[in-house]
């Protein structure tokens, strides 16, 4: 309730942006000592994710590069292996809303480059932006979580349930990676192309075009930090919230910089 708070006061969001942090960064690499690596130096991942987030919240608030943003929320996660990474959501001024698929093909596309034309854009999205091969990690009951492979699509379209279905042609643009697996325009993550070219990470981007699709995104954001405990006394699970904060918290070494730093978390 606390979110849709923010809803009847701005509007829904426009925009769902998940950023996450590259280990390979140039500031992370050329800054490591010899024989380090990036995991040896949580710190430099924090520092450079910040000003990398930083950065990417000045182009959308401030320069307005999807057009003039009303307001937007973000909050900071670390994942289990510590690196961290972004999600934001984006609420445009009325002018600037994507509300036709024209307008959200300007700035989203679901589909792999033509290699001959866009050779550094094709290398990112093979690098960042596939989805693929699936397997445990991201299957329930057989089938992918994230709904990939997608079907092939020769034009967007706007879908009831608030989730835009973006174009893959069937163009005949595939890579095969070195396991074999075969890529295609189905198993490529939504992302914006001068996006992807400025940061070099996985940035998916998507557009939120129904309201249906707020409640969740907000408590998907805020879903609070990983734990790993349960206690169950007498057959009854015992909860102590306080307890549970403290012994059941999962942090990794980048999420520990984070905060000795002082760095925000949303």
């Amino acid at each position: 309730q606390d979110a849709m708070a923010i809803v009847r006061r701005f509007g829904k969001p426009d925009l769902f942006i998940t950023m996450t942090c590259n280990p390979n960064w140039k500031e992370i690499v050329e800054n490591l000592l010899p024989g380090q690596t990036p995991a040896d130096r949580p710190d430099l991942v924090a520092r450079v994710f910040k000003m990398k987030k930083d950065h990417l919240i000045d182009l959308i608030t401030k320069q307005g590069y999807f057009g003039k943003c009303k307001a937007h929320v973000y909050t900071i996660e670390f994942q289990k292996r510590g690196l961290p990474h972004a999600h934001i959501l984006v609420t445009l001024e009325g002018d600037y809303k994507m509300r036709t698929a024209e307008v959200i093909d300007r700035y989203i596309s679901a589909q792999l480059p033509d290699p001959e034309l866009y050779p550094r854009l094709h290398e990112l999205v093979v690098k960042h932006m596939i989805h693929g091969p699936c397997g445990p990690r991201c299957e329930k009951d057989g089938k992918c979580s994230k709904h990939f492979p997608h079907d092939f699509q020769e034009e967007t379209t706007l879908d009831e349930d608030g989730y835009p279905s973006y174009a893959r042609p069937n163009n005949g643009i595939t890579v095969t990676k070195s396991s074999g697996f075969v890529v295609d325009n189905r198993y490529v993550v939504p992302h914006c192309p001068n996006l992807l070219l400025e940061f070099n990470c996985h940035i998916n981007v998507e557009v939120v075009s129904s309201i249906k699709a707020v409640k969740y995104l907000y408590k998907y954001i805020f879903k609070g930090h990983d734990s790993a405990a349960m206690k169950i006394v007498d057959g009854a699970v015992v909860y102590d919230e306080c307890e549970s904060f403290l012994d059941s918290r999962y942090m990794g070494a980048a999420e520990a910089c984070w905060r000795i730093l002082g760095y925000e978390l949303h």
